[in-house]
C-alpha cells in the first residue's frame, strides 16, 4: 500500500494560520460535507455519540443531522478548533486537540465516526483508520471523504510533480479499510471542476484553506520564490479557456461497519476457536 509523504507539523502550521479564513474560503469542503450528510439518509443509524474527526470550522452539518448526539469535534490544528468555539459559540461540547491517527479516546466509545476531507492530510492513513476501528461501538460505522489521484491536475502540470501532494486512489483505501478490520467497505468517486478568475484567485483560496504543500520531500521555498511564483502563475493563466481557469478534484467517498478485527497492529492473523460444549 502507498504511504503517505505529508509533514504532519508543516500541515498544522499551514492550518494554524487559515484559521479564521477557512470556512469563508472552504468551498469544496463545504459542499462535499452536504454530500455526505445526504448519504447518511440511506444508513439506518441513530448514534449516542459522533466523532467529527478533522472538523476544522466548517458548517454544523452533524449537529442538525443528530441533534440529540453527543458531537465530539476534533482536528490537529488548536486555533481550527478556537474558530469553529468562536463561530458556533460552543461552550460545553468537547472540542478535542490531536492528531488523528492518535485520538485521546476509549475503544468502542463512539457510534459514527465522520471525516469530511481530512484523511488525506494524515501522515499515517492507515493509522488514522485503525484508531477509528478502535474507538467505534461494536456496531459503529466510519464515513470519509478524501482527495483521489486526479485532484489539482492542472496545479501538478503548472508547479511540477514534486510540490503537489500525491493523493491515495480509492481501491488502496478500500484495502485499507479491510486491513484496519472494517467490514464490507463501500468506496466511489465522483469528479468535481472549480473555475477561478485566475491563478491568483486560486492560490489565494489555497493559502485560506490551509491547503498549501506540505510534502515531506517538496522544497522548503515552497511558492514563496518570487521567479517561481511568476512562473507557477503564467503557467495557470495560460491554460485558461474562455476566461476561466478550470481546476479538477476527485473526491473518494469510503464508509463501513466495524466488523471483527482479523489482524493485529503487526499483521498476525486473529483466529478465535469456540469451545466444545
Amino acid at each position: 500500500m502507498p504511504e503517505a509523504e505529508v509533514d504532519g507539523r508543516r500541515a498544522r502550521r499551514h492550518f494554524e494560520r487559515a484559521a479564521h479564513s477557512y470556512a469563508k474560503a472552504a468551498k469544496l469542503e463545504a459542499e462535499i460535507g452536504i454530500r455526505m450528510r445526504e448519504r447518511l439518509d440511506y444508513i439506518k443509524l441513530a448514534p449516542g455519540r459522533v466523532l467529527d474527526a478533522g472538523s476544522g470550522p466548517p458548517q454544523d452539518l452533524l449537529r442538525k443531522r443528530y441533534p440529540k448526539a453527543q458531537i465530539l469535534a476534533l482536528d490537529f490544528a488548536l486555533e481550527m478548533l478556537r474558530a469553529r468555539k468562536k463561530r458556533f459559540f460552543e461552550r460545553t461540547r468537547p472540542l478535542l486537540c490531536a492528531d488523528i491517527a492518535r485520538l485521546p479516546l476509549a475503544a468502542g466509545s463512539v457510534d459514527l465516526v465522520w471525516s469530511n476531507m481530512a484523511l488525506h492530510w494524515a501522515a499515517d492513513p492507515l493509522a488514522a483508520l485503525r484508531e477509528f476501528q478502535r474507538v467505534l461501538s461494536a456496531d459503529g460505522l466510519v464515513m470519509f471523504s478524501t482527495l483521489g489521484p486526479d485532484s489539482l491536475a492542472e496545479l501538478r502540470v503548472a508547479a511540477g510533480e514534486a510540490r503537489v501532494h500525491r493523493f491515495i486512489d480509492m481501491h488502496d483505501l478500500g484495502d485499507m479499510l479491510l486491513a484496519a478490520g472494517f467490514s464490507a467497505p463501500v468506496m466511489d468517486a465522483e469528479r468535481l471542476t472549480f473555475l477561478y478568475e485566475d491563478a491568483d484567485t486560486l492560490l489565494a483560496d489555497l493559502r485560506a484553506t490551509g491547503q498549501t504543500c506540505a510534502r515531506l520531500a517538496a522544497p522548503r521555498h515552497g511558492l514563496a520564490g518570487r521567479r517561481f511564483l511568476a512562473e507557477l502563475k503564467a503557467a495557470l493563466n495560460a491554460a485558461r479557456r474562455d476566461g476561466k481557469l478550470s481546476v479538477s478534484y476527485e473526491v473518494v467517498y469510503g464508509h463501513a461497519w466495524k466488523g471483527a478485527l482479523r489482524k493485529t497492529v503487526d499483521g498476525r492473523s486473529i483466529v478465535q476457536f469456540a469451545r466444545r460444549p
